[in-house]
């Protein structure tokens, strides 16, 4: 005799006129069974897929390094047991020479560096060193290119100038010459001589100058005299130029911007062309004279933890906010373009020149258990808008471009030893350095002189309506 109800109860079937049977409750609840059954085994057997796939590409990939670290070993042996000289090379030199290759295919500013190498590098950290006084870089078609001469250095007053591309060092090729062997080339002793041929791209000059190497420690915030007075124009308008950012940049800015506030300075310019940059610390520190605190000035993204690192303005003393126009051109890398890629994002000050070079990564320090090290690039700088400057640069809110024979003059006429360097030259080469005008820079007193103008006759208008009122 057969039952009818909703789950056993009569009353829930008359009252939800939905009458179920026993045999139809048995044949739901095999076919519930069913289902689960089928749905464990299906999620079981997915599972144990995955694992076995997931085993599988893992295997894959301890193969491929495997089979290629097999094939790096076979090819060290065939080495060793077949080339000519193979008693002469020893396995600490193939190996050195294979982690060489491997670092330098990677980008023009990751290496690996010998034990003798890397003290060197430690000992330019520390202190000065002998050299020429150029920044270099890998340029187009990775030729060894000037980002920038420092100033009152030996490359500066021989009018190297931005740009200039490196074709030999003392009769040498540079073709197949990485920049750390570059620079281990240019420089040396104080007093020792160094021959250097470049090609100027601006006018396809190829020139020979013979150079002598000096002790390079300059002065990194200068006036528009290339001195530390720092004048205050007829417009009340100051001028700053930072040359490159060291140790002791944001000290010296600091006196700098003093003097200035002294003289009733109503607006700046921060001349930062041909500055290849220097040390992050201090472009953070720059750009905190100019904002508040916690604002972004620049943030670094990699791949290792933090992968993403913000460095933000720390509201160190009072920060200036007088109208400001930054000048940069093609000289102007790394720690300056995070100086006028951050006030821009801000819109704290106008850029005006040229496109920057567009050196913006960062090279980590890794020492190795023999005393060797890697420098390699683990990160890229981004504004505080997220642009990425490596290899694109900023671009300025205003372009004015200039020959490298302008930029060429005016190196020599803001030079301390300009006057002497313009004597010796020919009489037509001599009246059209004296006649280059900085476009540039003129343009940058124009901007400012106009702000300065509006805002007084706007602080006017608005205290004769308060005065209405």
């Amino acid at each position: 005799m057969e039952r009818c109800g909703v789950e056993g109860n009569p009353a829930l079937a008359n009252r939800n006129k939905r009458p179920y049977c026993g045999a139809e409750m048995m044949a739901t609840m095999l076919k519930r069974l069913l289902y689960g059954v089928v749905t464990t085994a299906l999620g079981i057997n997915l599972l144990f897929g995955a694992r076995v796939y997931l085993n599988s590409v893992h295997a894959e990939d301890r193969s491929s390094v495997y089979e290629n670290l097999e094939l790096f070993t076979r090819v060290l042996e065939r080495i060793r047991s077949d080339y000519v000289d193979g008693d002469q090379v020893t396995y600490q030199e193939l190996i050195y020479g294979a982690l060489k290759g491997m670092l330098n295919g990677l980008d023009p500013h990751s290496e690996f560096m010998e034990p003798v190498k890397y003290d060197e590098l430690k000992k330019d950290t520390e202190g000065q060193f002998g050299g020429v006084g150029i920044v270099i870089g890998i340029g187009e078609n990775n030729s060894l290119t000037v980002i920038s001469p420092m100033e009152d250095t030996p490359a500066f007053r021989a009018g190297i100038v931005a740009g200039d591309r490196i074709v030999k060092i003392d009769g040498k090729s540079t073709e197949k010459l990485n920049l750390q062997d570059a620079v281990k080339r240019l420089r040396g002793q104080p007093g020792s001589e160094v021959t250097l041929t470049f090609y100027r791209p601006a006018n396809s000059l190829t020139k020979e100058v013979k150079l002598t190497r000096a002790i390079i420690k300059v002065d990194t915030v200068k006036d528009i005299n290339s001195e530390r007075k720092f004048p205050l124009s007829d417009n009340q308008i100051g001028y700053i130029r930072l040359t490159q950012f060291g140790e002791q940049t944001t000290y010296d800015l600091d006196d700098a911007l003093k003097k200035l506030e002294n003289q009733g300075m109503r607006a700046l310019i921060l001349d930062l062309r041909n500055n290849p940059g220097g040390l992050l610390e201090q472009a953070v520190r720059v750009c905190e004279k100019f904002l508040p605190k916690d604002e972004l000035v620049v943030s670094t993204e990699g791949r290792v933890h933090p992968k993403k690192t913000p460095y933000r303005a720390s509201g160190r003393g009072k920060h200036l906010e007088i109208p400001m126009v930054i000048l940069v051109n093609t000289g102007s890398a790394s720690a300056s373009e995070i100086v006028a890629g951050c006030l821009q994002d801000h819109k704290r000050a106008i850029v005006v020149g040229e496109q920057t070079f567009g050196k913006g990564s960062v090279q980590s320090i890794l020492p190795l258990p023999d005393g060797s090290a890697l420098r390699l690039t683990t990160a890229k700088y981004y504004t505080p808008s997220h642009r990425e400057i490596h290899e694109k640069g900023i671009t300025p809110d205003i372009v004015i471009p200039m020959t490298s024979e302008e930029e060429e003059a005016l190196y020599i006429q803001r030079s301390l030893g300009g006057s002497e360097a313009v004597d010796t030259l020919d009489e037509k080469r001599r009246e059209y350095v004296k006649s280059v005008r900085d476009t540039q820079l003129e343009r940058a007193m124009d901007l400012l002189k106009g702000i300065n103008l509006y805002t007084r006759r706007l602080n006017v208008r608005n205290g004769k309506s308060m005065a209405a009122k």
